[in-house]
């Protein structure tokens, strides 16, 4: 095993498979408004373009695509970024978020790699499990059934607060 191949494997890394086209994955992927929570200014869409994502105080970044190969794959470049809840809260400057698409069989992967989210970094953790869930989850569900899910958890906590939802919780327990 190469060193490259030692580090490569070191950054957080997940992979999906869906029956789609790897056109209709690569239509998703850049759709980021769809799949993402928080507030995304800028196009995401054609090679150069710059961007920016922010969730409240918490996280902000901006992207620059870097590599876009229709179907088959889409860079960003993390030209700026601040994390509040860790020490250095630039940890994802000069990282890049790969997405690589494949044709397998009859099927679609899709690759995720955060290139310098390493176990080494503070934002590991969390950052690996956000991606999970956004990449997995919501971008997912973006190709296959043509809904994301970009602010599940905030939508979950205010489902909780609801009226309605004491209710259907109340009924449930009798069940």
């Amino acid at each position: 095993m190469t060193e490259e191949t030692i580090l490569k494997s070191e950054n957080y890394t997940t992979t999906f498979t869906v029956d789609q086209t790897p056109e209709e994955a690569f239509a998703a992927i850049n759709n980021v408004r769809d799949w993402w929570s928080g507030n995304i200014e800028g196009s995401t869409n054609k090679l150069g373009d710059e961007w920016t994502y922010r969730y409240k105080d918490i996280h902000y970044s901006k992207q620059k695509i870097t590599e876009l190969i229709p179907g088959k794959k889409v860079v960003w470049l993390v030209l700026d970024s601040y994390l509040n809840f860790i020490e250095d809260k630039t940890e994802w400057n000069g990282t890049k978020i790969t997405f690589e698409i494949a044709k397998k069989g009859d099927k679609t992967e899709v690759h995720f790699d955060h290139l310098g989210l390493t176990p080494e970094v503070e934002c590991y953790d969390a950052c690996s499990n956000a991606w999970g869930g956004y990449v997995n989850s919501s971008l997912r569900n973006l190709i296959t059934k043509g809904k994301g899910q970009p602010n599940r958890k905030e939508q979950a906590g205010t489902e909780k607060k609801t009226v309605k939802a004491k209710l259907i919780r109340k009924k449930n327990r009798k069940k």
